[in-house]
C-alpha cells in the first residue's frame, strides 16, 4: 500500500468496509489508495446505464473494459485542469471559465478554446460553458474556415478562381466533411486530381504530336475503330475458313452448314437477329474469296458489315463491294496505333472538364494555392484538439463522481437511492418489482456464472412490440417465495428511462428464496409427489378399467364362438392367483411395519400434552431443518460478485446480499397506507375453513394448562377444596409429599410380596 497523508473515510455496507468519496481531494488521491479496499478493478463499457461517450473516452486501449489505471488517470488529467477538485463531486454539466486552471499549459490552451467555442455560437460573453454547447462539433466550426482538421471548402479559399478548382476537385474526385459538415477536400485528393490532370493532358498531347499513328482518320477514328471491334471476331473467322479450304478442298463441306440445319431454321419464325443465323459464317465460303461487304452477307451481320464499310473501309482503302484478306490486314494496321493510344488512356475523371480547362489549372499555381491551404488548415491541428478536450472536461466533471461511487465503492447501490450504474430498471411480475435487473447478452453463458451468487435469478426477454425493440435481462427475486415463478410467465418490465416492455421468462437459476420458503419445502415436495403418483394411479386404473370393458364387449360380442380353454391362459389364472397371494403377503409385512412403526409412537401419547407438543414441534424441525439450514446457508452466501462478474466487471469484494437488503431488492404487493375495504366483499371467494384456526387455538388453550399443570400453577380441586395455585398452597404439597414417599416404599418392596387383605 502506498504511503499517505490524506484521511480516508470508510463507510460499512453488504458486509464489507468501503470507502468514501465525498470531496475532490479523495478523488484525486485514488493513486495512493490500496486496490484491495477497491470494490471493483474493472468494469465493461455496455451494458450499463452510464454515457457511453464518456466510458469511450476512459478506455484510452479501447478495449471494452475501463480498468481502475485507466479510472485513475481520468481523475489525475481532469483534476490537474481545475483550479478546486471539488468540481468533480459536483456532478453538473457545466463549468465557470474560472474554475479552469489556466497556470499550466495544457489549462491555458483549455481555456481558451473553451472561450473560442463560445465564440463560435455567439457568446462570446458568457461566464461559462456546458456541454450542450460542445455536443455538436459541427455548430461549433459552422462559421470557421480553418479549424485544424486538415480538409478545405471552397470558404477557405481568398478568390474566385481558387473556390473553382475547389469545386472542380469535388467534382471529379469527391469530398471529405469538414469539421463544420461541409463538403471539403484534403491534400490526398489535390494530389490525385493534379496527378489526374497530368497524365490527361499527357494522353492527349500524345494524339496531337503522333496524329498519323494515333488518329489515322481524325476526329473519326474513335468511331471507325467501334465499327471495326464489332466485326473482328466474324471477318477473322471468315478468312480463317477460307485459309482452311484452300489448305485442303476436302474440308470444304465441312466449313459450311449442312442443308439439315437451314431446314431446322426456316422452320422457325425467323428474325435477321436470329441467333442460330448469327451463328452461322458471314458469307459463303471458298478458297480465297474475298469477303462480300454488299450481297451474299449473313442477313445478321449485314446491319454491321454496312456500318464497317461506311466508316472504316471506304476511308482507309476505298469504295470497295468486297474486301480483299489484304486489305483486312491494312486496316488493322492503321486502326491498331489509335486503339494502343485509346487503351494507355489516363486521368479519366478529369476528362468531364475538358482539356481546355485542365490545361489552364496546370498552366496556373492552383496546387501550390491548394496545399498552403491545407497546411494553414493543419496548423491549427492542436488548438482545434483542444476543442475536443473541452467536451472532455465538461464530461468527466459530470460523470467521474458517478462512476466511481459505483466502481471505487458500491454507495449508489446500497444506499438506497439513485440506482447503480448495472441495474436495467425493474421487472414487475408475480406480484413483485425486482429492482436488481441486469442486461445480459447469453443467457446460457452468463447462467453458468452468476448461479454461483446463490440468488434466485429469472432471464427474461423483453420486447416492445410497437417499435420491436428487443433485450434480455436477469432479474433477482430476492424476498416472496417462487411458487409461482416459472418458464413461459409473463411480466412488465419498464427501463431507467420509463420505457415499458413486455417481459417473459425464459431461464431460471433456482436458490433459495427464503428461509420460510425452506421450510414448508418438503411439504410441498411430499403434496407434489403424491399428486403425481395419484395421478399415475389414476390414468393406470383407468386403463385397466377401458381394457375390461372392451374385453367384457369383446366376450359379450363372441359368447356363441366360445373356445375350448387354452391350456396358456388356465396357467396363466394360476400366476395371477399366486401374484394376489404374493400381494397379500406384502400387504401384511407392510402393515406390521406401520404397526410397529405406530408401536414405537405409542409410547408419546403417555408424555404429558405439552411434551407430546413439543415433540411434534421436534418432528416438524427434523422434516424442516435440512432444508431450512440449507437455506439459511445459501442466504449467508448470497452474493452480487458473481452476477458481475457474469457481465464482465471484476468485483474485487464479497459485496454481501443479506435478508434484509434483498428484501429492499424485491418488493412485494402491499395495500397502501389508509386503504379501505370495499363494503362488498369478494362474491366469488370460496367460504373460509375457520376450523383449523379453532384447533390451533384449543390446543395453544390445552399446552399452557399442561405445562402449568406439570409445574403446579394451574388451579386444582383437591380433598373436595379448590386450590388456585398447588405450588403455594402448604396442605397440597404436604399430601403430595406424603404420596411421593408411599410411592417410593412401595418401590422398595420385593415383586412376589403380597399385602395382607
Amino acid at each position: 500500500m502506498a504511503n499517505t497523508d490524506h484521511v480516508w473515510t470508510f463507510f460499512r455496507a453488504g458486509g464489507f468496509d468501503q470507502v468514501q468519496l465525498k470531496t475532490g481531494a479523495d478523488l484525486l488521491a485514488l493513486d495512493q489508495l490500496d486496490q484491495k479496499l477497491w470494490v471493483a478493478l474493472a468494469c465493461p463499457t455496455t451494458g450499463l446505464e452510464f454515457d457511453k461517450a464518456t466510458l469511450a473516452l476512459i478506455d484510452t486501449d479501447k478495449d471494452g473494459r475501463v480498468r481502475a489505471p485507466e479510472l485513475i488517470a481520468a481523475v489525475k488529467w481532469a483534476g490537474g485542469l481545475l483550479k478546486n477538485a471539488d468540481d468533480l463531486v459536483k456532478r453538473g454539466d457545466s463549468l465557470a471559465l474560472t474554475a479552469i486552471d489556466d497556470s499550466t499549459p495544457e489549462g491555458k490552451v483549455v481555456l481558451a478554446s473553451a472561450k473560442q467555442i463560445l465564440a463560435n455560437l455567439g457568446k462570446k460573453d458568457a461566464a461559462g460553458i456546458s456541454l450542450a454547447d460542445t455536443a455538436d462539433v459541427a455548430k461549433i466550426f459552422a462559421q470557421t474556415v480553418f479549424n485544424g482538421d486538415g480538409i478545405i471548402v471552397p470558404g477557405s479559399a481568398g478568390d474566385d478562381a481558387t473556390q473553382a478548382l475547389v469545386a472542380d476537385i469535388i467534382a471529379t474526385h469527391g469530398s471529405v466533411p469538414d469539421r463544420s459538415g461541409k463538403p471539403g477536400i484534403d491534400q490526398a485528393r489535390v494530389d490525385a486530381f493534379f496527378a489526374d490532370a497530368t497524365a490527361f493532358e499527357a494522353w492527349v498531347k500524345k494524339s496531337e504530336t503522333d496524329a498519323a499513328t494515333v488518329l489515322p482518320l481524325g476526329d473519326a477514328s474513335a468511331a471507325a475503330s467501334a465499327a471495326l471491334k464489332a466485326v473482328k471476331g466474324k471477318v477473322d473467322d471468315y478468312f480463317g475458313r477460307c485459309r482452311l479450304a484452300a489448305f485442303d478442298p476436302r474440308a470444304l463441306a465441312a466449313l459450311i452448314r449442312e442443308e439439315k440445319e437451314f431446314l431446322a431454321v426456316a422452320a422457325k419464325d425467323l428474325s435477321i437477329t436470329a441467333g442460330e443465323v448469327a451463328g452461322f459464317p458471314l458469307a459463303q465460303v471458298a478458297a480465297g474469296k474475298a469477303l462480300p461487304l454488299k450481297e451474299g452477307v449473313n442477313p445478321a451481320w449485314a446491319g454491321a458489315i454496312a456500318a464497317f464499310r461506311s466508316a472504316v473501309v471506304t476511308p482507309l482503302v476505298g469504295d470497295k463491294s468486297e474486301l480483299t484478306e489484304a486489305d483486312w490486314a491494312a486496316i488493322n494496321a492503321k486502326i491498331a496505333g489509335h486503339d494502343a493510344w485509346a487503351a494507355s488512356k489516363a486521368g479519366v475523371a478529369v476528362e468531364k472538364l475538358g482539356i481546355a480547362k485542365i490545361r489552364a489549372v496546370l498552366a496556373g499555381k492552383g496546387k501550390e494555392t491548394l496545399t498552403a491551404l491545407v497546411a494553414k488548415d493543419k496548423a491549427l491541428e492542436a488548438e482545434s484538439a483542444a476543442i475536443a478536450n473541452v467536451d472532455k472536461l465538461l464530461r468527466y466533471v459530470r460523470d467521474l463522481h458517478l462512476l466511481c461511487e459505483n466502481f471505487v465503492n458500491f454507495s449508489d447501490f446500497y444506499d438506497g437511492g439513485e440506482p447503480a450504474i448495472f441495474q436495467a430498471g425493474t421487472l414487475f411480475l408475480d406480484q413483485r418489482s425486482c429492482s436488481l435487473c441486469l442486461h445480459v447478452q447469453d443467457a446460457g453463458k452468463h447462467g453458468t456464472m452468476a448461479g454461483l451468487a446463490g440468488t434466485y435469478l429469472a432471464y427474461v426477454d423483453c420486447v416492445r412490440k410497437g417499435s420491436g425493440e428487443k433485450l434480455s435481462i436477469m432479474a433477482a427475486f430476492t424476498d416472496g417465495d417462487s411458487d409461482n415463478l416459472m418458464v413461459g410467465r409473463n411480466g412488465l418490465f419498464y427501463d431507467r428511462a420509463g420505457r415499458d416492455y413486455d417481459a417473459t421468462i425464459t431461464k431460471i437459476v433456482d436458490n433459495p428464496i427464503s428461509i420460510r420458503q425452506a421450510f414448508w419445502a418438503p411439504y410441498k415436495k411430499l403434496v407434489r409427489l403424491i399428486d403425481e403418483m395419484v395421478a399415475k394411479r389414476a390414468a393406470a386404473a383407468e386403463a385397466e378399467a377401458n381394457a375390461k370393458i372392451a374385453a367384457a364387449a369383446e366376450a359379450v360380442a363372441n359368447a356363441d364362438k366360445t373356445k375350448p380353454a387354452d391350456p396358456k391362459k388356465e396357467e396363466a389364472k394360476k400366476i395371477d392367483v399366486g401374484a394376489v397371494a404374493a400381494m397379500g403377503v406384502a400387504f401384511g409385512a407392510i402393515g406390521t411395519a406401520v404397526g410397529a412403526i405406530f408401536g414405537k409412537l405409542s409410547g408419546l401419547f403417555v408424555l404429558p400434552f405439552w411434551l407430546l407438543c413439543l415433540a411434534l414441534v421436534g418432528l416438524l424441525l427434523l422434516i424442516s431443518g435440512p432444508s431450512m439450514l440449507i437455506a439459511w446457508l445459501k442466504l449467508r452466501k448470497r452474493n452480487l460478485g458473481p452476477i458481475l462478474d457474469a457481465n464482465g466487471w471484476a468485483v474485487n469484494a464479497k459485496a454481501k446480499v443479506n435478508v434484509p437488503f434483498g428484501t429492499s431488492l424485491t418488493s412485494v404487493a402491499q395495500l397502501p397506507a389508509g386503504a379501505k375495504a370495499a363494503p362488498v366483499g369478494d362474491r366469488f371467494a370460496e367460504r373460509p375453513v375457520t376450523w383449523p384456526k379453532k384447533v390451533l387455538v384449543v390446543v395453544a388453550i390445552c399446552f399452557v394448562y399442561s405445562l402449568a399443570n406439570h409445574f403446579q400453577l394451574a388451579p386444582v380441586v383437591h380433598k373436595g377444596k379448590f386450590v388456585p395455585c398447588p405450588l403455594f398452597d402448604d396442605a397440597y404439597q404436604q399430601d403430595a409429599k406424603s404420596e411421593k414417599e408411599k410411592a417410593a416404599e412401595d418401590a422398595k418392596k420385593p415383586a412376589d410380596v403380597v399385602p395382607a387383605k
